[in-house]
């Protein structure tokens, strides 16, 4: 992509999420992803409402008035965007590709953490790690994400979510927030992810166009799976084949869901065609 083209796309993901960030999302992003505890800040005077039990009673005897201690919450968060862009994000049938779903969502809440004065970071990967970039603060830090998110053009083209966790959690050593943005069509990533979960905070946001959970009637049709290559006739026509693969959809799903339950990992589900804030707004208020 030209320079000129890719800024003028940054720009544009910059004013569309920052505004969302600002306006929406930054203080239910505060509710939901707490620091790491209340730290003493200063004494005052006591006031009629206080507890009793934050009364300074040393201060209190030295000047013969009661004074209570205040505390502000620690934040100082890590967070870990964990992103797949392997070749199935390619996909899209109706407003956007699923990876241009995902990187705006990436943007949003690389906007709220550091409005939050939290540091944020990104691993991209596929079958392979494809791009680490370790976490910081700081206006042009984010768009040096959004630019990779847009223009990084993987090696890899299937997916390996384990590979992925496991990386995360040897890199990053310090407790952290991790957002893992997939459409999570992988097998065997469940121990991954119960040890991520262990140490970080994990929360998955799977990305799906509704083409993959219902085949349109169509005809005779040639499919094309984008990370093995593998291709196939299939007669949409058929209510038959339309049942069948809906029903194996729907399964699929629900078998990810119930890992996410099982694992205890928050998360979330978007679709392209029906915008992100709703479902996000919900995850964070879940939390808060």
């Amino acid at each position: 992509m030209e320079t000129k083209e890719l800024i003028k796309k940054v720009r544009k993901i910059e004013i569309k999420t920052k505004h969302l960030s600002n306006q929406i999302f930054s203080g239910e992003y505060h509710s939901a992803f707490k620091g790491r505890g209340m730290a003493f800040s200063e004494v005052r005077e006591y006031a009629v409402g206080d507890e009793i039990r934050t009364i300074d009673w040393n201060v209190t005897a030295r000047f013969n008035e009661p004074f209570v201690k205040v505390f502000e919450e620690e934040r100082q968060l890590t967070v870990m965007l964990l992103v797949d862009i392997s070749a199935s994000g390619m996909f899209g049938t109706r407003n956007q590709l699923k990876r241009e779903t995902i990187t705006e969502l990436c943007a949003v809440l690389a906007f709220s953490a550091v409005s939050n004065n939290d540091q944020i970071g990104l691993v991209l990967f596929s079958d392979k790690i494809e791009k680490f970039i370790p976490p910081k603060k700081g206006k042009s830090h984010i768009l040096r994400i959004i630019r990779e998110l847009i223009n990084f053009e993987p090696t890899g083209k299937e997916t390996d979510i384990s590979m992925a966790l496991k990386y995360f959690t040897q890199m990053i050593k310090k407790k952290s927030i991790a957002f893992v943005l997939s459409d999570f069509m992988d097998n065997d990533f469940e121990d991954a992810l119960k040890i991520s979960s262990r140490k970080h905070d994990v929360v998955a946001l799977k990305v799906l166009d509704k083409a993959e959970n219902e085949l349109p009637k169509i005809g005779i049709a040639k499919f094309k799976d984008l990370e093995t290559g593998e291709t196939k006739w299939v007669n949409t026509s058929s209510k038959k084949t339309r049942r069948k693969y809906k029903e194996q959809a729907a399964e699929r799903d629900e078998a990810i869901r119930q890992l996410f339950r099982k694992s205890k990992t928050d998360f979330a589900e978007i679709f392209t065609d029906e915008g992100y804030i709703k479902p996000l707004m919900n995850l964070f208020k879940k939390r808060g």
